[in-house]
């Protein structure tokens, strides 16, 4: 009988103390999980010619060469769902003809993201243009056109609703270079306004639900938010 009361109490003991908050260290608060490196996903992003992205309102990569050499940028990310993407990609356009290379030249343009969830680019994203030229590519007397970009644009509750869909382009027209090769893009479609050409300035956006690759939901990570500006 005493031997059963003594288990009981550790057994009582323990239950009690599972209960309890972990501390952390120094026995400060309760000790938090944290996400670790392996909770991540790889993300991969091209742009013809430059792009930054963000995630929930979040910055999350900026490409790092502003013309050329095109580059891939390979980031990993904490996947939040739903997960709202925005991107602005440019291409290189003079801001008063939207031609290139010392204005002798219409340029061409593209984009093309995959995630390690099975997030790509496809047409069910949404575009538009906000700088476009040279209007009707006359190149002897080139105009171009712009429009206001919203301040809130990156935004998860920025209403993208009346924004056509993306459209797909092929591989062929984009005309990649060597460093998308050596990248994870299958699946992924390259993506654009109707015109490679004109549309210098694109906005894309798309929310993801769930993993697309059907993956389990994961655990809401607590999550802080870097002021990324000079306010502060």
């Amino acid at each position: 009988m005493k031997t059963f009361s003594i288990a009981l109490i550790l057994a009582l003991t323990f239950a009690a103390q599972a209960q309890q908050p972990e501390k952390g260290k120094g026995g400060k608060g309760p000790k938090i999980a944290k996400p670790r490196i392996t909770d991540t996903v790889r993300a991969n992003i091209y742009a013809d010619n430059w792009f930054k992205l963000y995630i929930n309102g979040n910055l999350v990569a900026v490409d790092s060469i502003s013309f050329i050499p095109h580059n891939v940028i390979s980031v990993d990310i904490l996947p939040e769902y739903p997960m709202t993407i925005a991107v602005m990609a440019k291409d290189n356009a003079d801001k008063d003809t939207g031609l290139e290379y010392n204005n002798t030249n219409l340029g061409d343009a593209g984009f093309i993201l995959k995630f390690g969830d099975g997030t790509v680019t496809d047409k069910t994203w949404k575009a538009k243009s906000y700088f476009h030229g040279p209007v009707n590519r006359d190149m002897n007397n080139p105009k171009t056109e712009h429009f206001p970009i919203p301040d809130d644009w990156y935004e998860t509750a920025f209403d993208d609703s009346k924004w056509d869909n993306a459209v797909e382009h092929t591989e062929e027209a984009v005309g990649p270079k060597s460093p998308y090769y050596e990248n994870d893009f299958a699946g992924a479609k390259w993506i654009w306004t109707k015109d490679l050409a004109l549309d210098n300035t694109v906005i894309f956006r798309k929310t993801i639900s769930s993993p697309p690759n059907g993956d389990s939901i994961p655990r809401k990570w607590p999550r802080g938010v870097i002021d990324a500006s000079e306010k502060h």
